[in-house]
C-alpha cells in the first residue's frame, strides 16, 4: 500500500489554485484503496511569512473546513495539525544537522528573497530568517516522518519534494536505512493557476479567487480577470488566456476542446467569462454550502483534527524511536 501525504501552510483563505494544485488530486488519491493518505495543516509553515496569530487561526480553521468540505473521508485518511505532532520539530533538527547548506542555497524562495535584495542594494541576506532559509529541510520533516512516498503537490512545489529526497539520501548514507525516498505526484492537468492578474495565482500577489465565495462575489471576481482588447469575433489565443487556464483546470477534455474552437472563433470575453462562472460555481456549490456549516461548528473541526493527531503520533513515535537510535541518542546502556 502507497502512501500519500500533502498539506496547506495556514496563511490564507484557500483559493482556486489551491484546489487545483494540491487539494482536488489529494483527495482524488485519498479514495484510491491501494494507499494511505496523511493530510495536514502546515501551521508552523505558516510562521514563516506571518506574524499575525489570529491570521494564522482563523487560516487554519478554514483550511480545514475546506479539506472536509471537500468530501476528505477521515475514517480513512489521516487528517491532523502540523503543530499537534511534537516530533516533527525534533525530526526537523536532527536533519537540519545532516542536510547540506549547498542544498538550501538552491531552493527557489530562498534564492528569490536574495535577488529581490540585490536587485534593491541591499544584502544578499537582508530580512531572510532561518525559517525561510530551512524551509526545505522542515518540509522534509514533513514528508519523511511518515514514509510518504507520493506527494501531491503543484508543479513550482517539486523542487522541496527532491530536496527531501536528497536530506533523506544523505541521512541513510551517513547512518543506516531509515528513510523511504517520496515522489512528487503533479497531474497533467495540475499546472500553476494564474491569478487575475495574470501571474500565478498567490495570497503574496493578491490575485488569488478565494475557493468559496458566494455566486455574486465569485461572478464578481472572474468578471475581473485580466484579458487583452480583441473585439469579440476577433480570434484570441487560448494558450496565452488566463480564462481559458481556469476553463481548462475545470472543465474536461471534450469541454476544453470546445472551449478552444470557441476561442479561436472569437469568443467574447464576457461570454467566456460567463461560461466559466457557470463551470467552476457548479463544481464548488455543494461543497461551498457544506463549509459554511463547518465554520459555524469550530468545535467539530477541533475534535477532528485532535482525533488525527493521535493517529498520526501512533506513527510518528514510532519513526523518531527509529532515528533516535540511528544518530545514538536515547537511553544509556
Amino acid at each position: 500500500m502507497q502512501r500519500v501525504l500533502t498539506g496547506i501552510t495556514t496563511t490564507g483563505t484557500p483559493h482556486l489554485g489551491n484546489y487545483v494544485g494540491a487539494i482536488r488530486p489529494a483527495i482524488r488519491a485519498s479514495r484510491d484503496e491501494l494507499s494511505e493518505s496523511f493530510f495536514f495543516l502546515a501551521d508552523y509553515h505558516a510562521l514563516i511569512k506571518c506574524h499575525d496569530p489570529a491570521l494564522i487561526r482563523q487560516s487554519s480553521k478554514e483550511i480545514a473546513a475546506t479539506w472536509l468540505a471537500m468530501g476528505l473521508d477521515t475514517e480513512k485518511a489521516i487528517f491532523y495539525r502540523q503543530s499537534d505532532i511534537p516530533e516533527i520539530s525534533e525530526l526537523n533538527w536532527i536533519l537540519c544537522c545532516s542536510a547540506a547548506k549547498g542544498l538550501m542555497n538552491r531552493a527557489h524562495a530562498y534564492k528569490a528573497a536574495v535577488h529581490t535584495n540585490e536587485e534593491a542594494g541591499e544584502d544578499a541576506d537582508f530580512a531572510v530568517t532561518m525559517g525561510l532559509f530551512g524551509y526545505p529541510v522542515l518540509m522534509a520533516a514533513d514528508i519523511l516522518m511518515f514514509s510518504a512516498e507520493r506527494i501531491p503537490v503543484g508543479r513550482d512545489q517539486i523542487q522541496h519534494v527532491e530536496m527531501a529526497r536528497d536530506i533523506a539520501q544523505r541521512f541513510n548514507h551517513n547512518f543506516t536505512e531509515v528513510f523511504s525516498l517520496p515522489e512528487a505526484v503533479v497531474g497533467d492537468d495540475d499546472a500553476v493557476l494564474q491569478g487575475i492578474d495574470g501571474r500565478k495565482m498567490s495570497k503574496t500577489y493578491n490575485n488569488t479567487i478565494p475557493l468559496f465565495l458566494a455566486e455574486k462575489p465569485l461572478r464578481k471576481a472572474i468578471n475581473k480577470i485580466r484579458t487583452n482588447l480583441l473585439e469579440p469575433g476577433s480570434p484570441k489565443d487560448p494558450d496565452d488566456s488566463t480564462v481559458f487556464q481556469l476553463w481548462a483546470a475545470f472543465a474536461s477534455a471534450e469541454e476544453t476542446a470546445r472551449m478552444r474552437n470557441e476561442f479561436q472563433a472569437g469568443i467574447a470575453w464576457g461570454e467566456a467569462k460567463k461560461q466559466l462562472f457557470e463551470l467552476i460555481d457548479s463544481e464548488v456549490a455543494d461543497a461551498r454550502d457544506q463549509y459554511w456549516r463547518l465554520m459555524a461548528d469550530p468545535g467539530y473541526i477541533e475534535s477532528v483534527l485532535l482525533q488525527g493527531a493521535e493517529r498520526a503520533r501512533e506513527h510518528s513515535g514510532r519513526m523518531i524511536a527509529k532515528v533516535r537510535e540511528a544518530v545514538g541518542i536515547g537511553a544509556i546502556r
